[in-house]
């Protein structure tokens, strides 16, 4: 049925919109898209007074307008349907429109415009119907939500979804994981400094240098970003280390050099000397390595104090922003609660339940005169149609006999044609015979004067 219906939306009225099966609810939520349906066959003048937007004051202006129509239509249109309609509800627009497919489609088989229908309602139901639609907008106000409400709705509910997420799901784990975390970088930093110690007498070549072990990954909840700039920062630490020990060999070479050049010693002489002072480079060598991961240990730890001082700030803000809500969430819900308790205080007067028991009994008054006029409209209606298939059937039966005596006429018609046709012929065969007769006739007179000139002048014609 749905894919019927949404043939009939867009191929044969060709809406400003594509409707599809699976959006229907949320296409025609607003009213915009039945309003413009019904404008198309003609029968809502006020269209241009719709709101083509998903706002509260839209929807209520857009469905207050349809309610007059749909009810000129027969179809059963009130608040409850208005609210399926506007909340979404599966299966209440499909219904609607289903509803309204029937019903235009008889009325434009009938051939029954608006004006029509007006004109064929009776004046009580007229009336009734005025009154109904007042009580019908009224109501209308009071169901649909205005946009504030709905977005405090939405807000109160995020936020309940996340008290209620903190509060089933404490960080406790995660805490405990941070903290076991911290402990094995802190025994990561102590072997370090201790394989530096026990390594601090190894010869120290030119070729190799000591590489500082890097400490393992720090694995903790920090975004992907933070995590890049951590790797970047150690690399970039990493390439000042090297650069700081490719500098260290070559002011050794420089050294070497000009205390040759100063000192005018032979190759030889600085082979015997050369062994004390590469003991010296290489103990400078070493106190500058040392320095150098004393200070990249302690550019660590101060990483550590910074990233540990700033998760404690957030937790302890994001405590405080969710007692803040807590209180504020209680706070409108105690206001809530005391608004409602009043309000049943206030209704529970005996005069008002015997005004709710006076208005319950004129209600159903009310129903019962309703569905007597609408049974006595209906067998009105039922008389006017039967009158009118009645007149459309003497119609057909007249056209029916004038047709067959203008048959008759026809036919008369037809042989007066072909007997005119036919002596038409014979007068054009006459005309040509006498013609061709006549035309023989002179052949025939040549000929003989021609013979008689042959016998008087011997055979010899000039």
């Amino acid at each position: 049925m749905s894919d019927i219906l949404c043939r009939w939306l867009n191929q044969e009225l060709q809406l400003s919109k594509a409707v599809e099966p699976k959006t229907i609810a949320k296409d025609f939520a607003s009213g915009y898209l039945m309003g413009e349906v019904l404008h198309k066959y003609q029968l809502q003048n006020d269209f241009n007074m719709f709101m083509k937007k998903d706002t509260s004051v839209s929807k209520l202006n857009n469905f207050t307008r349809l309610e007059p129509t749909l009810q000129l239509l027969g179809i059963s249109f009130d608040i409850n349907t208005a609210q399926d309609l506007i909340q979404e509800k599966q299966g209440a627009a499909t219904r609607l429109l289903y509803q309204l497919y029937v019903s235009l489609e008889k009325n434009r088989k009938a051939e029954i415009s608006g004006t029509m229908m007006e004109i064929m309602q009776p004046a009580g139901c007229a009336s009734l119907h005025k009154k109904e639609h007042q009580i019908y907008s009224d109501r209308l106000r009071q169901v649909v939500k205005r946009d504030t409400e709905l977005k405090l709705q939405k807000i109160s509910q995020h936020y309940e979804e996340k008290f209620q997420q903190f509060v089933v799901t404490p960080p406790i784990e995660q805490k405990r994981q941070v903290k076991v975390q911290d402990e094995k970088r802190l025994k990561n930093i102590d072997k370090l400094q201790a394989f530096h110690q026990k390594h601090k007498g190894m010869t120290f070549n030119q070729t190799t240098y000591m590489q500082v072990p890097k400490p393992p990954p720090y694995i903790s909840q920090l975004s992907l970003k933070k995590r890049q700039q951590q790797q970047k920062r150690k690399e970039r630490q990493a390439q000042i280390v090297q650069t700081e020990i490719v500098q260290f060999e070559t002011n050794r070479k420089m050294v070497i050099t000009a205390g040759l050049s100063s000192s005018g010693q032979s190759p030889i002489d600085f082979s015997l000397g050369s062994s004390s002072q590469g003991r010296d480079l290489l103990g400078r060598g070493n106190k500058v390595m040392l320095q150098s991961s004393n200070r990249y240990i302690q550019e660590i730890r101060k990483r550590l104090e910074e990233n540990a001082i700033a998760c404690k700030e957030r937790e302890k803000r994001q405590d405080r922003f969710l007692v803040e809500q807590l209180k504020v969430h209680e706070a409108q819900e105690e206001a809530r609660r005391e608004e409602q308790l009043v309000k049943r205080l206030t209704r529970q007067t005996q005069q008002e339940q015997r005004l709710a028991t006076q208005l319950l009994q004129i209600r159903m008054q009310k129903e019962v005169i309703r569905e007597n006029r609408l049974f006595r409209e209906q067998q009105y209606q039922q008389r006017r149609e039967r009158d009118f298939q009645e007149a459309l059937d003497r119609e057909a039966a007249l056209a029916q006999q004038a047709k067959l005596d203008r048959a008759e006429e026809i036919k008369k018609e037809l042989e007066f044609c072909n007997r005119i046709a036919v002596e038409r012929i014979q007068r054009k065969y006459k005309k040509h015979f006498e013609n061709c007769r006549g035309i023989l006739e002179q052949i025939m007179d040549l000929a003989t004067k021609v013979g008689e000139y042959r016998l008087l002048n011997g055979k010899y014609v000039t």
